[in-house]
């Protein structure tokens, strides 16, 4: 009999993370909703597949959407002349901070400060993730001037060509 470990779940235990039944995990993995290995006669997940319909994705906004993009176009930079590209970022937060002490604003600013800290990784992550908190980040960003205007004008073109000017 063949044997599956490592991440794997009984739908027993993800009906029991679910709060739901084993029928209803069953009928999830029947509809597709939830991708499954069968060993012998019984059914077996993945935890990260359970835990994703516990957080279920929030379709991004039109401004979210664009923001993304440019932020990518930054990430494209950023791999090419990361010093460069740094230096502009903490140039802006040190302005940008001096502005914005005691506001909401000084808050993600920090948390940019931090990520710009912990290295180019956790920089390009935040700057191409569309997790929540990299969401909000992208609106408190201190990367202004680091494309230069025909640049973001190319970017800004290729999302309406997209179709991406008719989403949420």
């Amino acid at each position: 009999m063949a044997t599956v470990s490592g991440g794997f779940l009984t739908t027993g235990q993800a009906a029991k993370l679910l709060g739901s039944s084993r029928q209803q995990v069953v009928n999830l993995c029947e509809r597709g909703d939830l991708p499954f290995v069968r060993v012998g006669a019984h059914r077996k997940v993945r935890r990260e597949h359970v835990e994703a319909l516990l957080r279920p994705e929030q379709a991004l906004t039109r401004d979210q959407l664009k923001s993304l993009w440019l932020h990518q176009a930054v990430a494209g930079g950023l791999v090419v002349d990361p010093d460069g590209v740094l230096g502009k970022a903490r140039e802006n937060l040190d302005r940008l901070l001096r502005q914005h002490q005691g506001t909401m604003a000084e808050v993600w600013l920090r948390r940019w400060q931090e990520k710009i800290d912990e290295g180019i990784g956790a920089v390009l992550r935040t700057l191409t993730s569309e997790d929540p908190e990299a969401v909000e980040l992208r609106q408190n960003s201190p990367f202004a001037g680091v494309l230069s205007q025909p640049q973001r004008l190319k970017v800004l073109e290729a999302f309406k060509r997209r179709g991406w000017d008719r989403a949420a």
